[in-house]
This record gives C-alpha cells, structure tokens and sequence, in this order.
C-alpha cells in the first residue's frame, strides 16, 4: 500500500501541477477564500503536489 500512495503522489503531482500552479494563481486573484474549507482543501493540494514532486526527486537521484 505504501508504494501505491507514492505512486499515487508522484502521479498526481505531475498530472496536477500546472492546473495549480499556473492557473491557481489566476483564479486566487478572483476567488474569496473567506471559508475554512476552501482554504484547508487549497493547501492540502498543494501539498500533496509538493509531496509528489519531492518523491519523485528523490527516485530520480536513486536512478543518477
């Protein structure tokens, strides 16, 4: 299980990346992230992306 939730992160970091950190920056602009949620499911995204690329950083340093 483990190594499918790795698998998981580093896939959806590199499928999700743009969309959040491009795009997310337009929509902030345009957005009231006044509720909780919104903000707590922002931030648990982008973790999760920033998780995904550090794993993925950390194979490939395995593999040079």
């Amino acid at each position: 299980m483990k190594e499918f939730v790795k698998f998981f992160l580093i896939w959806y970091s590199q499928q999700m990346a743009i969309p959040f950190w491009v795009l997310g920056h337009v929509h902030l602009h345009f957005a009231d992230y006044g509720t909780f949620h919104e903000c707590m499911a922002s931030l648990l995204m982008h973790l999760m992306v920033a998780t995904g690329f550090w794993l993925d950083w950390k194979q490939s340093k395995k593999k040079a």
